[in-house]
C-alpha cells in the first residue's frame, strides 16, 4: 500500500487515496495465544506489562496488582460513582394526565439517570512546548462540559511517560503539587464521561500501557461498536484485560500486532476497529492523532507561536491556550508529530463517506467552537429561527433552559420579534450529589438547578426552548415549576427532531424503548408533558439547512439510518467495582525485553537509517 505522505502542514486539507490505501492489505491472522498486555506478578513490570509501579490496590481486604491506569492519586479520588437523585418521590412528578403511558419508563429514567444525553468524551495533545501539561490542563478545562467523572494527563520526559489520573473535575483531580509530576515537551489529555464501562478510577484515560518495544499511551473519544466480539477475541488468545472500557482493546491490538514499525502497528489496530474514534497516541518520542474513517467525533489541530503542535475535539481549546486553528484531523487520517521526523500525514483507508455527529451542534459542543467546519453559535441560532418558521405561537416571551437552549431561543425571538428574556437561572454550584430535607419538596432536584423567575413569568404566554427531550423526566418537572411560578401558557419547543434511536458511536444514550418520541407520537408527548403545545426542529428542515453537507452528517439518533450498523451492543454500564486504594506512584522505567525482541528492535531501527533503541531496562 502506499500511504500519502505530506511534508508541509497544510497539505493534507484532504484525504485523497487510490483505490488501495491501507498499509497493511492483509487481514488480521490468528494472533499470539500469550498475554502481550497482563500484569506481572512481581512488584515491577515484566515484559508486555501494564504502565504502573504496580502498586497495590484493597479489594474486600485481599491485596491485588493495581490497575492498568498509572495514577499520582490519592485514595480518596478512587470512590465509586455518585449517582445522582433528584429527590422527588417516585410518582409525584409523573404526567398531570390520570393516565399516564410513560409512566414506567419515565420512573426508570428519573430513579437512574434524568433526562439528558450525556457528553462523551475530550482529548488533547500537545507537542512541543516546555509547559506541554499545563496548556493539557488549561485545555482540558476548555473541554469539561464533554466530561465530568474523570480526567487525566500523562507526560512523555526523555525515555519515561508520567501519568495523574483521577475522578472528579479537572480542578479536583489537578493541583500545583500533581503538575509538576508531569515533566517534559509532549502530553496527552482526557476527561471522560462513561459511555463504555463503570465510573471507577481505573476506567479514567488516558491508558499507559508498556509493550514488547516500549511504553504507549492513549486516550480515545468515540465507541466501538465491534468492541465485546474483539475482546472475547482477544480473551481467547490469552489476553488480560483490567478495565471494562472499549479503548482498552486498542492496545492490545497494536501489543500483538506483527507490522513493523509502530505507526504500522497502529493501522494494523485501526482496520480492525469499528465504530466512532478519534484518538491521541502518546510514546516516548511521537504524538499520534487518528480519526476513524466515518470522522463521527470530531478532533482538530492547531499550533502556538512557538511551533508547537496542539489536537483537541474542539477548537474552545485552542482558543484558551492561545493556539492558532489550522484544519481538521480529516476522516480515516493519522498525522504522526515525531521529534526526529517532524510533521507527517497518512490516509489509513479508503475513504467512506463522512458522518459527523449531527449532535455535536445541538448539544455537545461549546457554542464558541467551530466543530465540522461549522460555527457552533450560527447552527443553534439557525435552529431557533427554523423553529419560529415552522411552529409560530402567540407569545409574550421567549425563554432558554440554560445552557444548551439559549442560542437557539435567541434565534427564535429574533424570528419571532418576540423579547427573550431569562425565565430560568441555572445555579453553577449544585454538584452530582447533594443533601436532601427531610421533609419532601416536590422536583427537589431541579430546583436546585433552575430557579424560575417569577417576574418575567407571571401571566405571560411563554414560550421555553430546549435542545432536546430524552426521556422526558426533566421537561415535565420544568413544565410544572414554570406554571407553578405563574405563567399562563407554556409552549415547548425543541432545536432537534424527535429522538427515536440509540447512538452507539460514543454518547451515552439510554435505550430506544426508554425514549419517549420512540413510544409516543408528538400529541402524546405534549399530554405527558402537560405543556400548552410542543413542537420539534423538522427533520427536514434540518437537512435542508445543511445543504449539501447533509448526507455528510450522522442523524441516525432521528433517522434510524446507521452509518455503522450497531450489531454489539453491549456497554458496561452496570459493572459495579468495589472502590479501591490507590498507593503506586505513576509508570515509569521501561520494559525489559528478551534478547529475540532486541535484535528485532535492532533490526527495524536499523532498517529505518537510526539508531538502534534501547530497550532493555
Amino acid at each position: 500500500m502506499a500511504a500519502i505522505q505530506m511534508s508541509r502542514l497544510h497539505a493534507a486539507h484532504s484525504c485523497t487515496v487510490a483505490s488501495q490505501c491501507n498499509l497493511s492489505t492483509e487481514k488480521a491472522r490468528s494472533r499470539v495465544a500469550k498475554a502481550p498486555c497482563s500484569l506481572s506478578s512481581s512488584g515491577s513490570l515484566s515484559r508486555g506489562a501494564w504502565g504502573g509501579d504496580l502498586g497495590q490496590m484493597k479489594v474486600e481486604g485481599r491485596k491485588r496488582m493495581w490497575s492498568p491506569v498509572a495514577v499520582y492519586g490519592d485514595s480518596a479520588s478512587a470512590r465509586s460513582e455518585d449517582v445522582e437523585d433528584d429527590g422527588g418521590s417516585s410518582m409525584e412528578w409523573l404526567s398531570p394526565t390520570s393516565e399516564n403511558p410513560m409512566e414506567e419508563w419515565l420512573r426508570k429514567g428519573d430513579e437512574r439517570e434524568g433526562d439528558a444525553w450525556r457528553e462523551e468524551c475530550g482529548v488533547v495533545a500537545i507537542f512541543g512546548d516546555p509547559e506541554a501539561s499545563r496548556l493539557c490542563y488549561l485545555s482540558l478545562h476548555a473541554l469539561q462540559h464533554r466530561g465530568q467523572e474523570g480526567a487525566g494527563i500523562v507526560t512523555a520526559n526523555e525515555h519515561t511517560l508520567h501519568a495523574v489520573t483521577g475522578m472528579g473535575l479537572v480542578s479536583e483531580v489537578f493541583d500545583e503539587s500533581k503538575l509538576k509530576k508531569l515533566p517534559g515537551t509532549s502530553a496527552i489529555g482526557h476527561v471522560r464521561y462513561a459511555t463504555a464501562g463503570a465510573s471507577v478510577l481505573k476506567n479514567v484515560q488516558p491508558f499507559v500501557a508498556g509493550y514488547r518495544f516500549g511504553s504507549l499511551a492513549l486516550a480515545h473519544n468515540g465507541n466501538l461498536v465491534n468492541y465485546s466480539s474483539l475482546r472475547a477475541r482477544l480473551e481467547e488468545n490469552g489476553s488480560i484485560f483490567n478495565t471494562s472500557s472499549d479503548t482498552e482493546v486498542i492496545l492490545h491490538l497494536i501489543a500483538i500486532s506483527k507490522k513493523r514499525p509502530f505507526v504500522a502497528r497502529l493501522v494494523d489496530a485501526c482496520e480492525q476497529l469499528e465504530g466512532a474514534y478519534s484518538l491521541v497516541f502518546l510514546s516516548e518520542d511521537k504524538v499520534v492523532a487518528v480519526r476513524d474513517p466515518h470522522g463521527f467525533r470530531p478532533l482538530v489541530m492547531g499550533r502556538k507561536s512557538n511551533g508547537a503542535y496542539v489536537f483537541a475535539s474542539e477548537t474552545c481549546a485552542l482558543d484558551l491556550i492561545e493556539a492558532e486553528y489550522v484544519r481538521e484531523v480529516q476522516p480515516g487520517e493519522m498525522v504522526v508529530i515525531d521529534k526526529n521526523e517532524g510533521y507527517s500525514s497518512s490516509c489509513l483507508m479508503p475513504r467512506v463517506e463522512r458522518k459527523a455527529c449531527i449532535f455535536e451542534h445541538i448539544y455537545f459542543a461549546q457554542p464558541n467552537s467551530i466543530v465540522f467546519g461549522r460555527s457552533v453559535y450560527d447552527s443553534r441560532y439557525e435552529y431557533g429561527r427554523i423553529l419560529a418558521e415552522t411552529a409560530p405561537v402567540e407569545c409574550d416571551v421567549v425563554i432558554a433552559i440554560p445552557d444548551s437552549g439559549v442560542v437557539a431561543a435567541l434565534g427564535y425571538a429574533a424570528q419571532a420579534n418576540v423579547p427573550f428574556q431569562q425565565g430560568l437561572i441555572r445555579s453553577h454550584y449544585v454538584g452530582r450529589t447533594f443533601i436532601e430535607p427531610s421533609q419532601k419538596i416536590r422536583d427537589f432536584g431541579v430546583k436546585l438547578k433552575l430557579a424560575p423567575v417569577a417576574h418575567v413569568l407571571k401571566g405571560k404566554r411563554v414560550v421555553v426552548i430546549d435542545d432536546s427531550i430524552v426521556r422526558g423526566t426533566t421537561s415535565i418537572k420544568i413544565v410544572r415549576l414554570l406554571k407553578e411560578a405563574g405563567a399562563k401558557e407554556v409552549h415547548m419547543r425543541i432545536a432537534s427532531p424527535p429522538i427515536t434511536g440509540s447512538c452507539y458511536y460514543g454518547v451515552d444514550t439510554p435505550s430506544k424503548e426508554e425514549l419517549i418520541s420512540y413510544r409516543l407520537n408528538v400529541e402524546e408527548t405534549r399530554k405527558v408533558l402537560g405543556a400548552d403545545s410542543l413542537a420539534f426542529l423538522p427533520l427536514e428542515r434540518l437537512r435542508g439547512m445543511l445543504e449539501d453537507e447533509a448526507p455528510k452528517f450522522c442523524d441516525a439518533c432521528f433517522s434510524g439510518a446507521y452509518a455503522v450498523p450497531p450489531r454489539d451492543l453491549t456497554k458496561f454500564k452496570d459493572e459495579k467495582l468495589k472502590p479501591v486504594l490507590v498507593v503506586n506512584e505513576g509508570f515509569e522505567g521501561k520494559i525489559e525485553a528478551t534478547a529475540e525482541e532486541t535484535q528485532a528492535a535492532e533490526e527495524e531501527a536499523s532498517a529505518a537509517g537510526q539508531a538502534p533503541p534501547v530497550v532493555a531496562a
